[in-house]
């Protein structure tokens, strides 16, 4: 079902004590301040953390682990890689598929992120999928072709029960790590394109029970007006997400 969700991307930062203080405070704002809201927030700390960071969260879900990447294959001889498997079993529920920092820097493709959902949800992860576009992309007015690329050559192809545990989001390049945002009309209008991308490869029903997250840039200041658009339902946050103050903030905009 559709969900509220503030997910935290730590990226390469932290070490292991900065990780445990920033957990620590994050839970502690978190149950002071946000009990009893409609979201679910999720954290996503480097792969040597997500043990420890792990039970630092609270027992009573209000804050869940997520993992960055994993790898397509279950097992193997796959050097310095991670399975879903692996996740799975020190108790992460999701995982970020697709970034584009991962398919910009590592080359991964929509084929090989398909490999990567299928092997996700044959873990019990639940995928956060992400697409968007360049601004050179975007300049060329050609937004919604990528997108309707990305979506059908790495997504659609998940029948209806197993795209029913995927949640979507919008991450548009130009806005990722360089302090721009979209509006939050820009956001509300691609999402709602998303939207009626998923009714068309599945049905209505699917598309109104899909999460849809934005990831470029949402911060303390601009989350409370992109959170309230209809079709943006909430965020997959990066910098702000180190800062404990700022996420809970992020946060307490739904």
């Amino acid at each position: 079902m559709r969900k509220n969700i503030v997910a935290g991307n730590w990226k390469m930062n932290t070490t292991l004590q900065d990780g445990q203080a920033l957990i620590s405070e994050i839970v502690n704002m978190v149950q002071d301040e946000v009990t009893g809201s409609n979201v679910e927030v999720v954290v996503c700390p480097p792969f040597p953390f997500l043990t420890t960071i792990g039970k630092h969260l609270p027992q009573d879900g209000l804050i869940h682990l997520g993992a960055q990447n994993c790898h397509q294959k279950e097992s193997g001889a796959y050097t310095g890689e991670v399975s879903a498997r692996m996740l799975q079993s020190v108790g992460v529920e999701y995982v970020i598929l697709g970034h584009s920092e991962r398919r910009q820097y590592f080359r991964e493709d929509d084929e090989l992120l398909s490999q990567k959902l299928k092997a996700a949800l044959a873990a019990g992860l639940k995928p956060i999928f992400c697409v968007g576009e360049s601004l050179e992309t975007r300049e060329a007015d050609e937004t919604f072709d990528f997108i309707s690329k990305q979506l059908k050559d790495g997504l659609f192809h998940l029948s209806n029960e197993e795209f029913d545990q995927v949640v979507v989001a919008y991450e548009p390049i130009w806005a990722i790590g360089t302090g721009k945002t979209a509006t939050s009309a820009q956001a509300q209008e691609v999402h709602a394109f998303i939207r009626e991308q998923i009714a068309r490869a599945y049905d209505a029903e699917a598309a109104q029970n899909t999460t849809i997250l934005y990831g470029g840039s949402a911060n303390a200041q601009n989350a409370r007006e992109l959170f309230s658009q209809p079709d943006v339902d909430g965020g997959l946050i990066g910098g702000a997400s180190l800062k404990s103050r700022d996420f809970t903030d992020i946060i307490k905009s739904f």
